[in-house]
């Protein structure tokens, strides 16, 4: 009698102990796995019913099967539903806008993604997601109309463009170029209407410029400007270097950086500072050049620009300067700025106000403060002997902001003066023209804001 209660005690143990170790198996098993696929549908709220939205759903036990349905006011229809026989841990799906999707008037829709995976949890049914999107659906193009603009623009040059841009969900805006610069633009007098200046740079043998707007839906509008181009030509000049330059004045501007330290040659070390030293330089300046603003302007006033009183140009901008050294090419350069000199430490004055966003010591550029004018609009003053305002100044017109100076790259006293339209450095003898500004700039604004107020 003992030993028949022993041996059911022990065949009890050992049932239990079989079903705790199923458990756990069920339990910690990859095969009964408890989480329910993830479903990620890439979107920002928006479909224009042209493009495909990209879906994703995932699961570490593997996809079985998936269904996605459209609902719109008139009821649901399928967009996608598949068994798979071998089931994946990811499937990757293009969700394409179904047939008659012009005929949907729904501003509103939702897309229903349901998923199923191979897992053997829930009595070997698996695990189940279903998740729901509320698109808004928006299948108009921004609409963009050129309400005026300069009539030409030189290689080198600037010009102005004003134009109309609608759409309730604009989401981008701005005026690209053919060669990828993209020209950030300003609210202009009244709500919808955009203002810009361009840029053609010198180095460019062409220049196109093109409105796009984008939509959060996906939908973009291209317009064209249609200016015409006027393809200046510039002064390629060919300068032979001297050992007494080499020895001289670059031995002593390569003390001053770190890329020439160590440097022996000369020839290498005025490579470097006419090269990477110049290219970073540049880069400085291009990106505090760049900013525009963005608050809504009724106007723009710019007064003709001379810096320097009695003045005297000494070097052209664009002049394509190539270097030789006993008849041997060395490197090249242009010159972004139009050289002007005077008496020694003449005092350098500009005519428009403005905010400094720089004044300091910027390489071969010596000590050179910048002015922000308004619209991407900025001077530059290079060569500085010393500067009479700090960055954050507002400065007035008429105001004496430095004097001219040989710092930097500079064999004498001068002022290297340069022009910049959103980070691109332009002709400033426009700027020094006071009829070039009343045609391409005042003229402009006058005459769209008359267009604009239906005179």
């Amino acid at each position: 009698m003992r030993n028949k209660k022993n041996r059911s005690s022990v065949g009890g143990f050992f049932i239990t102990a079989l079903l705790i170790g199923a458990g756990a198996y069920v339990y910690f098993s990859a095969m009964f796995e408890r989480n329910a696929p993830v479903i990620t549908l890439q979107t920002n709220g928006y479909w224009n019913l042209k493009k495909p939205l990209p879906l994703k759903i995932e699961d570490e036990s593997g996809i079985k099967s998936y269904k996605v349905i459209l609902r719109t006011k008139n009821g649901e229809s399928e967009l996608l539903y598949n068994q798979l026989l071998y089931p994946e841990k990811a499937v990757s799906l293009k969700l394409e806008p179904p047939r008659g999707a012009s005929a949907i008037k729904d501003k509103n829709i939702e897309i229903v993604v349901q998923a199923q995976d191979a897992s053997k949890w829930n009595f070997l049914n698996g695990n189940t997601a279903v998740k729901s999107f509320k698109l808004r659906i928006d299948k108009k193009r921004p609409q963009v109309n050129i309400v005026n603009n300069s009539y030409k623009i030189s290689r080198g040059g600037a010009a102005l463009v004003i134009f109309k841009a609608e759409d309730e969900n604009l989401k981008e805006l701005y005026i690209k170029s053919n060669h990828n610069k993209h020209f950030k633009v300003e609210p202009f007098y009244k709500e919808g209407y955009y203002i810009a200046l361009l840029a053609w740079p010198v180095q460019d043998e062409g220049f196109k410029a093109t409105v796009v707007a984008k939509d959060s839906a996906g939908n973009v509008r291209k317009t064209y400007v249609p200016l015409y181009l006027k393809n200046k030509t510039y002064r390629l000049s060919k300068i032979t270097i001297s050992d007494k330059f080499l020895n001289g004045k670059i031995a002593e501007l390569a003390e001053e950086f770190d890329e020439t330290q160590g440097v022996e040659d000369p020839l290498e070390r005025f490579k470097i500072i006419n090269e990477n030293i110049r290219e970073k330089n540049e880069a400085l300046i291009h990106k505090l050049t760049s900013d525009v603003p963005q608050e809504m302007i009724s106007d723009f006033k710019i007064k003709k620009m001379y810096p320097l009183k009695n003045g005297k140009v000494v070097a052209y901008f664009g002049d394509h300067r190539k270097y030789y050294y006993k008849g041997q090419f060395i490197s090249e350069a242009y010159h972004l700025g139009l050289d002007m000199a005077s008496h020694a430490m003449a005092p350098i004055r500009t005519q428009n106000g403005g905010n400094v966003v720089f004044a300091d010591y910027n390489g071969l550029y010596g000590n050179s403060p910048i002015i922000a004018h308004g619209l991407g609009l900025y001077t530059l003053y290079g060569h500085c002997s010393s500067l009479e305002v700090s960055a954050g100044d507002e400065v007035a017109p008429n105001s004496v902001i430095a004097k001219t100076g040989k710092t930097g790259y500079a064999m004498g006293d001068h002022l290297h003066f340069g022009v910049l339209v959103q980070g691109i450095e332009v002709r400033p003898q426009e700027w020094m023209d006071k009829k070039w500004i009343k045609l391409n700039i005042n003229d402009i604004i006058k005459s769209a804001k008359k267009i604009i107020d239906g005179k």
